[in-house]
């Protein structure tokens, strides 16, 4: 079982535009997903995400569908980070949470078994894991694009230096990067 960080940024490093906005992404999608997407999401047993990115999966995905339940994209549980009132959605397995990451990780291991946790979107939710000592590796999809401002894949410096375990290319557009996360001992 890892914690692992699984998104897309722009060459500079934005997550979303000025905005909060994904449109930058999907101009390259031609609606298929990364070819590693269907073997990720099939070892992840729990999410973790911040209240933007719920928040725009709900507007963007999730109220415009008639039917919310088959809207949502993720059958395992998720926890939302959260200090707001968020939109519920009504059948499907989301927490809202707030506080410490730690308390909120060891109840997500237990019911991910022994597959993996997956922390989506943002940059600061997953500084705050990355943190706690509790972030394994990050798999992060470049996209060839600049963004002129936005929310950056990560807000702070993280340290040391992680080790890259692989960069494969993708629809000779983004390079995936694999890295392992390291701790200074």
């Amino acid at each position: 079982m890892k914690t692992l960080f699984y998104g897309a940024t722009s060459l500079n490093g934005y997550l979303a535009d000025e905005n909060n906005s994904l449109d930058w992404l999907f101009q390259f999608s031609s609606g298929e997903v990364p070819p590693t997407y269907e073997k990720f999401i099939a070892e992840v047993g729990a999410i973790a995400m911040g209240s933007h990115t719920y928040e725009w999966l709900y507007e963007h995905q999730i109220a415009k569908a008639t039917d919310k339940t088959k809207a949502w994209p993720y059958k395992m549980p998720s926890w939302v980070f959260t200090t707001r009132k968020l939109p519920i959605i009504p059948g499907v397995d989301v927490r809202f949470v707030q506080g410490d990451v730690l308390p909120v990780h060891q109840e997500m291991k237990k019911s991910a078994g022994d597959k993996n946790i997956w922390i989506v979107g943002g940059g600061e939710l997953t500084a705050k894991f990355y943190d706690a000592g509790l972030l394994d590796e990050m798999i992060i999809q470049v996209a060839p694009l600049t963004l002129s401002g936005g929310a950056p894949l990560f807000p702070r410096k993280m340290q040391p230096p992680m080790k890259l375990l692989s960069a494969t290319p993708i629809a000779e557009l983004f390079v995936e990067l694999h890295y392992q996360v390291n701790y200074s001992k």
